[in-house]
């Protein structure tokens, strides 16, 4: 935490939502309730920050300063909307390659999930305004600082972004551990959204059912699955070997 800004006290965080500063997250004391912090809650909302109930041990544990009950997180980077990435892609003439992170929470795996993003050329990085890891201090210095290179879109949901990605002409490939096909048997051709699930569960079901195709990578040891950071960069690459990038 000592690596990511604070700003604490309701005005504070306030003012920073109307003033349309970038916040990584927003964390208020439990049961906490008046007008002001309703105000915060719906104007976080319509930017997909995430608004966390705590203890208030955990805001002292933040700050030792008088934080009002509400500890916001400034982000180290400023998010882009999916529809912006989309748009742009298709009116520069260009087809996106989309990588979405379907329940991820582990600070290094995403870090080295955005490193080998970068390397391979993808668009954009998709993640859920809950239920996800953020673009944090830890999460930047895991990925070598290509998380300050790559766009990041925080979408409410990923079923939303799936539905937008869907609807605007992407196919929608999600890796899975349980696929009957592998990975190099799949034409993996732009544009293109590669969906990666979290590492304990996988894909979630929204997502299976929202998904055009499914793939998974052969093994022959007896660990029941690979690392999410390094299933992401075998089916990255193939991807690039699939339109002849090296």
């Amino acid at each position: 935490m000592a690596k990511d800004k604070l700003v604490f006290g309701i005005h504070p965080v306030l003012e920073g939502l109307l003033a349309g500063n970038e916040l990584d997250r927003i964390y208020i004391k439990r049961a906490m309730r008046s007008e002001e912090i309703n105000r915060i809650k719906t104007l976080a909302h319509k930017r997909s920050i995430p608004v966390l109930s705590v203890p208030v041990e955990k805001l002292d544990r933040m700050t030792s300063k008088n934080h009002q009950g509400i500890v916001a997180i400034l982000s180290t980077i400023e998010y882009m909307p999916l529809s912006e990435v989309i748009s742009m892609k298709f009116e520069q003439g260009q087809l996106p390659l989309i990588l979405v992170l379907d329940g991820i929470t582990d600070v290094r795996n995403f870090g080295a999930i955005a490193r080998t993003a970068e390397c391979t050329g993808v668009d954009a990085i998709v993640i859920p305004a809950r239920g996800s890891v953020s673009v944090s201090g830890d999460a930047i210095k895991a990925s070598a600082g290509a998380l300050h290179r790559i766009t990041v879109c925080r979408e409410p949901s990923i079923s939303q972004a799936l539905d937008l990605l869907q609807s605007s002409g992407i196919r929608i490939v999600t890796a899975s551990e349980k696929a009957t096909c592998s990975y190099t048997e799949e034409k993996l051709e732009l544009p293109l959204a590669i969906v990666m699930g979290a590492e304990d569960v996988g894909p979630s079901e929204e997502t299976i059912k929202r998904s055009d195709s499914m793939i998974s990578i052969p093994q022959i040891g007896d660990i029941g699955s690979l690392n999410v950071s390094v299933a992401a960069g075998v089916i990255l690459y193939e991807v690039l070997r699939q339109q002849s990038k090296f």
